[in-house]
């Protein structure tokens, strides 16, 4: 009877991320002047749109809210001249992600509204608290709604790649012994055969004498993206760095000299022209549709450019993706919670990625403490949300993260969707083009915004 009463006398609450400078004055305006519009909204004003972190949004809903509004001013009426134009570009991305996560979009507005659309402003809420009405009270934030779904899809049966000729190994001992014997690079990061209990898989090594050089070895089990350690102090402190990198792993030096976070002239790229790499026994699905089995930055290249395979088919993680979104949004929320919740919080994904190299990672920070460090379902959810969103327009598809999680959350399905929607959006494919600004720290004036009120 209790749970009747409360469901029956329930009203959406509702939260709003406004500018200071437009939609709170426009708020106000509305007050001031009587209007009439519905009381479920809190308003909480920042500097700025371009201030409100899709972060913000996850923790209000985490906070118990049933939807959110993020309004500011007006194309070309901004206090800060852009930013509303960039915080335009997270929404068209963060809104189809949220989507596919499974949050239902009747929970998540966008709307401009100046200092004087005062009545804009009432009737906004009005028909906004009519949509989280008609979706009803949220769920229980991270938690499934009605047991978890499973996908089920098929992937196709692809051969094993060809093994690298011997030869090139060969030629990637002579190219390190003469870069350290020159005293061009200090170090040179790249694979050897591992022994021991690991025996047959190649793994990551350091070689700073020309003498040491005969350990490198490429064949197909060099998984590692070794882009991840160049950001290493401990690699640093040897000076200019040597590096042996797949096409893939090269889309992620791009990525570092595109946030300034190594120098071009720092690094020297031994480029391995490579038909792809074996996991657990099989060819890796980021091999599948692979654009850069030649490499297309380097110093020195090995490998006959001619020996490279023409792609395979389509990636498939993209088949994977639209199974999850033919389902509806409670389907999707109910296996994407599963998953999350398996998470221990380990962050063998942020230890893996190349392009996870802030310090401290906003997992660390507890002043104040956006994401919970415990694996409880509100934390993982955050975390695994942002870990994703921080790597919108970034990530390279090198698929380490998902290949290094313990639990094997799909993390490649996460990052996959996001590289997706920054291409349809934006044109804009991340590791190629040292000089090109990432996609959602710039904006065009034409910008789709079709779902902005």
């Amino acid at each position: 009877m209790a749970k009747e009463v409360k469901e029956r006398n329930w009203e959406p609450k509702i939260v709003a991320f406004v500018c200071n400078w437009c939609t709170y004055v426009g708020a106000d305006a509305a007050g001031t002047s009587r209007m009439q519009y519905a009381p479920n909204v809190r308003i909480i004003r920042f500097p700025c749109t371009g201030r409100i972190d899709p972060l913000f949004i996850i923790r209000a809903f985490q906070q118990g809210v049933d939807g959110v509004i993020v309004s500011g001013c007006h194309p070309g009426d901004c206090h800060y001249v852009s930013g509303n134009l960039l915080a335009r570009r997270r929404w068209i991305v963060f809104r189809k992600f949220m989507d596919f996560i499974g949050l239902d979009l009747r929970r998540l507005h966008f709307a401009w509204v100046s200092a004087t659309e005062g009545a804009k402003w009432a009737k906004l809420v009005n028909e906004i608290v009519e949509e989280v009405r008609s979706a009803g009270p949220a769920p229980a934030w991270a938690f499934p709604t009605n047991g978890a779904t499973v996908l089920e899809t098929s992937l196709p049966e692809v051969g094993l790649p060809p093994s690298p000729p011997v030869e090139m190994t060969a030629q990637i001992r002579e190219i390190a012994k003469r870069l350290l014997g020159t005293g061009e690079v200090g170090v040179v990061v790249g694979y050897e055969m591992a022994t021991g209990a690991r025996e047959g898989e190649a793994t990551p090594t350091f070689v700073n004498k020309p003498e040491d050089a005969d350990r490198l070895v490429f064949n197909e089990r060099c998984v590692h993206n070794l882009a991840v350690y160049l950001t290493n102090p401990l690699v640093k402190k040897f000076g200019k760095v040597g590096i042996v990198a797949k096409g893939c792993d090269i889309r992620s030096i791009v990525g570092l000299i595109q946030e300034n976070q190594i120098k071009r002239e720092d690094v020297s790229i031994i480029g391995v022209v490579c038909n792809g790499v074996v996991v657990n026994g099989k060819l890796a699905e980021k091999c599948v549709n692979c654009q850069v089995k030649v490499p297309h930055l380097y110093d020195h290249l090995v490998g006959d450019p001619s020996w490279a395979q023409s792609p395979s088919g389509e990636n498939p993680l993209d088949a994977q993706i639209a199974d999850l979104e033919s389902l509806s949004p409670e389907e999707r929320w109910n296996f994407w919670m599963p998953q999350f919740a398996r998470c221990i919080r380990c962050y063998a994904c942020r230890a893996v990625c190349p392009l996870c190299y802030c310090q401290p990672c906003i997992a660390e920070k507890h002043r104040p403490q956006w994401i919970p460090t415990s694996p409880h379902p509100h934390g993982n959810l955050a975390w695994n949300i942002i870990r994703a969103w921080h790597l919108a327009g970034r990530c390279i598809g090198c698929g380490e993260c998902a290949r290094a999680c313990p639990v094997n959350i799909r993390l490649d399905l996460l990052n996959r969707k996001l590289a997706l929607e920054v291409e349809r959006a934006f044109g804009y494919r991340p590791g190629f083009d040292p000089s090109a600004p990432t996609p959602l720290s710039t904006y065009r004036p034409d910008d789709k915004e079709d779902f902005i009120r």
